[in-house]
């Protein structure tokens, strides 16, 4: 990336200042159980895609919501509670994605949006990133921003609306999703591997790989 593409960053958040408006402007519990050993069961299965590996219905699906926490503030339940970057900061797999967000100043922007979906990449995403090119990123808040708006769509997205579609971001260009069955990619190669996953104020679905705008 070179000097001149800083510059087009910069200049694409530029109306940082405008972006807490344009979030507004594109707005419009898992239950529990008790008793024997059999139910519990199915409480855990409730709350992971074993009943609902089509990713059709309102419960989160995908192979690594799994590793989401059964209770507590990081558990589907607890998220679903809390606005969308907090919610993200009591899940251990997104607090690479957490400490981008605080670095590009955007954690009361996310919060205080209504009715948005965030593509959340993973640790494991973040980690495919050259060491020194994410600590780059990190370091340049307008590349960073422009990366993270990037991520979020203006409207609440249910996993039917994934098989086919061309959304608009934050970032201001847009981002495509395919698939069907539960299996989704965005942009035709990060796979969402949790998806449908709410937040007070956002549907979550959360991906493999970090989804790059044009620079």
């Amino acid at each position: 990336m070179n000097a001149t593409r800083f510059q087009r960053a910069a200049l694409a958040v530029a109306g940082g200042a405008v972006l807490p408006l344009a979030l507004t402007a594109c707005s419009g519990g898992t239950g529990k159980d008790s008793g024997s050993p059999a139910s519990s069961a199915a409480t855990e299965t409730a709350e992971t895609p074993a009943d609902n590996a089509a990713g059709t219905g309102d419960q989160p699906f995908g192979t690594a919501c799994g590793s989401v926490p059964k209770s507590g503030a990081g558990s589907f339940d607890g998220m679903s509670k809390d606005p969308v970057a907090t919610a993200a900061s009591n899940n251990p797999d997104l607090s690479t994605l957490v400490t981008a967000v605080k670095e590009a100043g955007l954690v009361d922007t996310l919060n205080n949006a209504k009715d948005i979906t965030v593509f959340a990449p993973t640790n494991e995403a973040f980690a495919k990133i050259p060491k020194a090119e994410l600590d780059k990123v990190l370091a340049d808040k307008a590349m960073l921003t422009k990366i993270l708006t990037y991520h979020v769509v203006g409207e609440k997205l249910a996993p039917k609306e994934l098989e086919s579609g061309t959304f608009p971001t934050l970032e201001k260009s847009t981002l495509t999703t395919a698939g069907s069955g539960g299996s989704y990619t965005v942009n035709g190669s990060s796979k969402v591997v949790c998806g449908n996953v709410p937040t007070a104020n956002a549907t979550v679905h959360i991906v493999d790989t970090v989804l790059m705008p044009k620079m």
